[in-house]
């Protein structure tokens, strides 16, 4: 942990990050993306799902795929697929103290929107403590891992690289992190089925040079630094 000691900003991931996918909150979004590209293309919905899924491992988000090969809106699609029941998120008073507890500055970088990172931080319990959020509309739409979507933060926010770590669920968002300086945490959960089969296929796992540590307790990990 001795690396942490020079960290002054703390770059989070939103989903399957901060809060833990046994709550099923990225399940809902599923389920509703599945359902936006069914009604779209008028197709059943195993081949919907196929088609979010091979969306999703090819341009990193499924939208761009969407973009890309079908001409949506991405407001339409993200303000459709973001209509889900937070209330299953618990409140999370350990990450909520954690996070507190870390000098500097904390950020959020998501591909999804602020409105939804903004709704989500609030049911943790966590909101007060970022600064900024980055999300795919500020990236322009570019998701993660893409370098663009890391440059646009570090311009914005301004900040050194080699004083920020980044807390991700998925390995290969956090290669350009690495490429860049930053201290990477991979954050893990048995439950976490897309994370886990994209690092299967990308050949990304805990053992990946640019993985510096994971965790699949990130309110532990953040206390062991703080302290």
């Amino acid at each position: 942990m001795e690396r942490f000691q020079q960290i002054d900003i703390w770059v989070f991931d939103l989903d399957n990050t901060l809060y833990s996918p046994d709550c099923k909150l990225f399940d809902q979004i599923d389920v509703r993306m599945g359902t936006f590209i069914s009604e779209l293309l008028s197709i059943d919905r195993m081949e919907a799902r196929r088609i979010q899924k091979e969306f999703f491992f090819r341009y990193g988000t499924t939208l761009r795929g969407l973009m890309n090969e079908h001409g949506v809106k991405p407001a339409d699609f993200l303000e459709f697929v973001h209509d889900i029941d937070r209330s299953v998120i618990p409140r999370d008073e350990a990450l909520d103290a954690a996070i507190a507890r870390l000098p500097g500055k904390k950020y959020i970088c998501t591909n999804g929107s602020v409105a939804h990172a903004e709704a989500t931080l609030a049911e943790i319990g966590i909101s007060a403590h970022f600064d900024d959020i980055f999300d795919i509309h500020a990236f322009d739409y570019e998701p993660k891992p893409a370098r663009i979507a890391y440059d646009v933060m570090l311009k914005e926010a301004g900040f050194k690289p080699e004083r920020a770590a980044m807390f991700e669920d998925i390995a290969r968002n956090l290669e350009v992190p690495h490429e860049l300086g930053m201290a990477t945490v991979l954050v893990t959960s048995e439950n976490n089925e897309d994370g886990a089969l994209i690092n299967r296929l990308n050949g990304d796992d805990a053992g990946a040079d640019y993985v510096h540590h994971t965790t699949d307790d990130i309110s532990g990990f953040l206390t062991q630094i703080s302290l």
